[in-house]
């Protein structure tokens, strides 16, 4: 396999796993749009820094962008100088952002007819994962490039499943997502009725993690990040609800009618437009416990 890498996007989920390709062995060439942030990375951890995205295409024939939206990995890949104006036929793409699902198979057809294959390969984990190499990754595309790509994702997550043709990675993504935020939103409301009635909050999420009523949020979060007062999850409010409406447009898209992850979807994004830009996810729990009438943590 090439050992040559391209890498675009080095932000708080790309750097991490960046640098395990580094390490890896991988000859990564990467770039980000802050200059100084990649300045930053080769000094670091190593690497080679590309002055622009054609330079990233020339240099690799595998690449990788870790980017917000499906719209700036249009502009990364397609726009002007950018990726695939380098890249030779034959060489594959891994979108590995939460993107939208129509759109990169819209993007996959344009690559298609250029000789370029498209792979989406987006993650869950968070920045801890990333950091511990940890992801599970979700990939959609063709399975013979997938399991030819599977080593270079291995240096990134403990788990590779392919869901399907193009695309199907980003809808099981925004599905998990959207479960999750689901569990989360119903084990706080649990446990602010706690508050506001007396119960100890410590004990409460003790008992949760022992019964029933355990989710992902309540292990990882809520002694964490919640009560502990710190709202770090890493994670930020705005990407979840993008991710969010991701699902909910799909669901719309098949006529699917699903009042509680629409109601859900309110929460998330009342929450984002009393908080603003720039906010961890978890910190939803302060406009909850505001509502409810109790303080928190």
């Amino acid at each position: 396999m090439d050992r040559a890498i391209g890498f675009v996007g080095l932000g708080a989920m790309g750097w991490p796993m960046a640098s395990h390709l580094v390490k890896g062995g991988y000859e990564v060439f990467a770039f980000d749009a802050m200059p100084e942030t990649l300045e930053k990375f080769t000094a670091e951890v190593g690497g080679h820094a590309c002055a622009s995205l054609r330079d990233v295409g020339t240099a690799a024939q595998i690449v990788i962008t870790m980017v917000p939206t499906s719209k700036v990995v249009r502009a990364i890949v397609l726009g002007e100088n950018g990726i695939a104006s380098a890249l030779r036929p034959g060489a594959v793409a891994i979108d590995m952002s939460s993107g939208v699902p129509g759109e990169t198979v819209e993007l996959a057809a344009e690559l298609e007819a250029r000789g370029i294959e498209l792979v989406d390969a987006p993650v869950s984990g968070g920045t801890r994962r990333a950091i511990t190499a940890d992801l599970t990754i979700i990939a959609g595309g063709g399975a013979k490039t997938i399991e030819s790509i599977t080593p270079i994702l291995r240096t990134l997550g403990r788990s590779v499943t392919r869901m399907g043709s193009i695309g199907a990675g980003q809808v099981m993504k925004a599905l998990n997502n959207l479960a999750q935020a689901g569990s989360f939103l119903i084990a706080l409301e649990a446990l602010l009725i706690a508050k506001k009635f007396g119960l100890d909050p410590d004990q409460v999420v003790d008992v949760l993690n022992s019964s029933s009523g355990m989710n992902y949020n309540t292990q990882t979060k809520f002694k964490q990040f919640l009560l502990s007062g710190t709202f770090a999850a890493g994670f930020s409010l705005d990407l979840l609800v993008k991710d969010i409406g991701i699902a909910l447009q799909l669901a719309d898209q098949l006529d699917a009618i699903v009042p509680i992850s629409s109601a859900c979807q309110t929460a998330w994004s009342e929450a984002l437009d009393n908080l603003g830009a720039g906010h961890d996810h978890t910190e939803i729990a302060k406009v909850a416990a505001r509502a409810v009438g109790v303080t928190f943590p």
